[in-house]
């Protein structure tokens, strides 16, 4: 089983999700957060003063699925949360070593 973390722009969260849920992948988690990659930021301009925006609104989702499926599940995210333009996000894969139930107690695969 393997963890995919994908960060994301806001505005491609609901492309990206239907995306999935097409190919059969519904579990998600879906966090608001704040961050910054190499462009460190933006330059905005308000009531005629500029000011940098150096940790921009980003959306985190984790999805655990199987070896198997991990290229998958990163083809979706790629073609859907792309614009071709600096931003677009990461996607991290980890390795996840027990997954639990909690109300069931089933374990790993079953779990999911």
């Amino acid at each position: 089983m393997m963890k995919i973390e994908a960060i994301i722009r806001p505005t491609k969260i609901h492309e990206v999700k239907d995306a999935l849920d097409e190919a059969g992948f519904e579990s998600v988690t879906v966090t608001d957060v704040k961050g910054r990659g190499k462009q460190k930021g933006v330059m905005q301009q308000w009531r005629g003063r500029k000011y940098c925006v150096d940790l921009l609104p980003k959306i985190k989702m984790e999805m655990v699925v199987g070896e198997d499926d991990v290229d998958k599940v990163v083809d979706i995210v790629m073609k859907t949360a792309a614009t071709g333009s600096i931003g677009d996000g990461k996607i991290f894969i980890t390795p996840v070593s027990k997954i639990i139930r909690i109300r069931t107690g089933e374990t790993d695969g079953e779990a999911l």
